[in-house]
């Protein structure tokens, strides 16, 4: 990252609280957001900075040519043992990119694989405290799950939040900030290239020679172009309601033809991936899930931007799906809100309507309603926003949250209006 020193004390103070708590501490997320850095550099030195000794502190970077030959797993093995000099003393492993250690014959051949036996075998000793870091392509949280059966404590990292991007940004106000981030997104390494000609080739690059390589490899898409035209359609499209059926006519009438089931599957592999995230409507009075269609959003704006060469240009769903990514990093469980009512036209016949919440966020016992509205300029445009909210008959909190450069406040019915940079920049912004 250069000369930049971005702190990510979210994800720092996590791995601080789970220190020593018997678990292999994972630290997974999106490709090139900083996972590396977190824990090779950030927990590195606060192990330092806590009396740990160099020595009880062993480093090994998978991906590094320098140690190929502990990507065999009886090498690293023998090589993490052997670092425990004493039974006294403990030993913290960083582990980066350990799926390195993991071959594909391993993963076909469905049987269990050794890096994961390596990995539960340190646990049982006492003096050991393990960390890991792994790429999505082979390294999933759904084989994470299924491999540690409850012994592994999953840290998930997010690309650059706009305040971490705004902490150490150099060239303007937060405006500026703002229109850079809307535009480029969060991936760290972005912070060390000058110009827009670097920023989108670093992008399209990391797209096409990162993400879909490693999706197309890990399961065998080669020659397929459907994951290509998906990624495409999705990135046309976020925060619009889809599903498979719908996607799949946009396919036809671009003159490809493609199963339902297939475009299931493929939206799957992107999920897995971490590059995009699936949000589930929910019946506010009726208080159940609808199952389809979903509304999906890109773990990073710049990343979607990138993949439409920068063309579609949305402010207000860019600002949506940004919304969408904060609340997701702030630890909340965020779902479409359907609220139905029922009108009557001329003629006193019945109607059953459907309004939307674009966001209801529960954490434990907290619940807040927000709506994303790029600009509020009249009292029409107001009572537009309002409507869903109004018809809310539970006391949690409401929250409209705009791009106008206004001052938070409160208006007649209590519903709270803030800016997004506000509301981005301060930790405490829901509860104000």
């Amino acid at each position: 990252m250069g000369e930049f020193v971005i702190k990510r004390d979210l994800y720092l103070n996590k791995l601080i609280r789970k220190k020593n708590n018997g678990s292999i501490k994972i630290i997974t997320g999106l490709r090139r957001s900083g996972k590396s850095y977190l824990l090779n550099n950030l927990y590195y030195e606060y192990l330092l900075s806590e009396g740990v000794k160099k020595e009880q502190i062993i480093k090994l970077a998978l991906d590094d040519d320098r140690n190929r030959e502990y990507r065999n797993p009886d090498n690293l093995s023998k090589f993490l043992y052997s670092k425990i000099t004493n039974e006294t003393d403990k030993f913290y492993f960083l582990l980066d990119e350990v799926q390195f250690a993991i071959s594909d014959e391993e993963i076909k051949s469905k049987e269990p694989i050794r890096l994961y036996g390596i990995l539960n075998g340190l646990l049982r000793l006492k003096n050991v405290d393990v960390y890991v870091t792994g790429s999505n392509s082979k390294f999933l949280s759904s084989d994470i799950a299924t491999e540690f059966r409850g012994r592994g404590d999953l840290i998930h990292v997010n690309p650059l939040s706009f305040a971490e991007f705004y902490s150490v940004y150099k060239n303007g106000d937060k405006y500026d900030a703002w229109d850079e981030y809307s535009a480029y997104g969060g991936m760290p390494m972005l912070l060390g290239l000058e110009t827009d000609e670097e920023k989108a080739e670093y992008l399209n690059n990391l797209f096409k020679n990162t993400y879909i390589k490693d999706i197309i490899e890990r399961n065998n898409l080669r020659g397929d172009v459907a994951i290509d035209t998906l990624v495409d359609v999705l990135a046309s499209s976020i925060g619009s309601l889809n599903n498979p059926t719908k996607i799949a006519k946009t396919f036809a009438s671009n003159g490809i033809k493609t199963a339902d089931k297939t475009i299931s599957t493929y939206v799957d592999y992107l999920l897995d991936a971490f590059l995009i995230r699936k949000a589930t409507r929910y019946d506010i009075k009726g208080r159940k899930y609808i199952n389809s269609p979903f509304k999906y959003y890109f773990s990073d704006v710049g990343l979607r931007n990138a993949r439409l060469n920068f063309r579609q240009q949305e402010q207000t769903h860019i600002m949506e799906n940004i919304i969408y990514n904060e609340l997701v990093m702030r630890g909340f469980n965020v779902d479409v809100g359907i609220i139905e009512h029922v009108v009557r036209d001329e003629n006193g016949k019945r109607t059953t309507k459907h309004l939307e919440i674009d966001f209801v966020c529960n954490k434990g016992n907290q619940r807040y309603y927000i709506q994303s509205a790029f600009s509020i300029p009249n009292i029409e445009k107001m009572a537009q926003e309002q409507a869903s909210l109004d018809r809310i008959d539970d006391s949690f909190k409401k929250i409209i949250i705009t791009q106008d450069r206004t001052k938070l406040w409160r208006n007649e019915k209590g519903y709270v209006i803030m800016n997004v940079l506000d509301f981005l920049l301060k930790e405490n912004s829901l509860e104000l």
